[in-house]
């Protein structure tokens, strides 16, 4: 018995050594698990379901290939697909999930989430955040023709790599008073979260006990995960 957590693959036509890793992963280690947590970012950009890009048709084949298989398949948007909606996880089988959920694994109260919402120091990104999560603006950029929406992604993504280029890596870290504070709301010890690429288990104290913060890798050179079974909470590297 095991649930299994991914993140930040950022899947894309230009990697596609990641994208067969993430193929062998859905038709090996995922198939004996008792359920597949995608936390974010498991594309690099995502414009709208409606994108006819090959890469996306493939993906939702075998993801609904790994949940007919008998392994649900749960998702939390990331920073960089938080567009992806309602056809492409019916295409996928996937379940969309808020951006804060609590789970209980095996006896063990669990929160997950992408990860962005933690890094509160940064305060120019936490403002972008909020503008384009407005739903109207999310509508009418939808509504736009796909030649134009690929225009802006590629435009903002310019952007955010040339903003981050000037900003330290504790900025763009989680605040740890953020992680405190989440950890208490939903009164949990474990909290499993991606976005930062920085893979680590850290100690903290929450809830006036000792609690855990699970950190996933992102998918460069090599796969990341967290595998929860009854005894344990594993980071665990693998090649592709």
């Amino acid at each position: 018995m095991a649930t299994l957590f991914i993140a930040d693959l950022h899947l894309h036509t230009e990697e596609p050594a990641i994208t067969a890793g993430f193929l062998r992963f859905l038709r090996g280690e995922a198939r004996s698990a008792d359920a597949l947590y995608i936390l974010g970012d498991l594309f690099e950009a995502w414009i709208g379901d409606d994108d006819p890009e090959p890469l996306h048709r493939e993906m939702a084949r075998e993801i609904k290939a790994l949940v007919e298989s008998g392994v649900p398949c749960y998702f939390i948007h990331g920073n960089r697909d938080f567009l992806l909606g309602k056809r492409f996880a019916a295409e996928s089988g996937m379940i969309l999930l808020p951006e804060e959920q609590r789970l209980e694994l095996y006896g063990r109260p669990v929160l997950i989430l992408h990860g962005d919402t933690l890094c509160t120091d940064d305060a120019g990104y936490q403002a972008f955040r909020a503008k384009v999560h407005q739903p109207w603006l999310q509508k009418l950029f939808l509504a736009l023709p796909l030649f134009i929406r690929r225009r802006i992604a590629a435009s903002m993504r310019d952007g955010s790599k040339a903003a981050n280029s000037h900003k330290t890596m504790n900025i763009m870290d989680v605040n740890p008073q953020a992680v405190v504070d989440v950890m208490e709301k939903h009164q949990v010890q474990w909290l499993i979260h991606g976005h930062t690429h920085r893979p680590a288990v850290h100690e903290l104290s929450a809830n006036g006990r000792p609690a855990f913060r699970v950190v996933l890798g992102a998918w460069h050179e090599e796969g990341s995960m967290v595998k929860v079974t009854t005894d344990n909470v594993e980071l665990i590297a693998f090649p592709f």
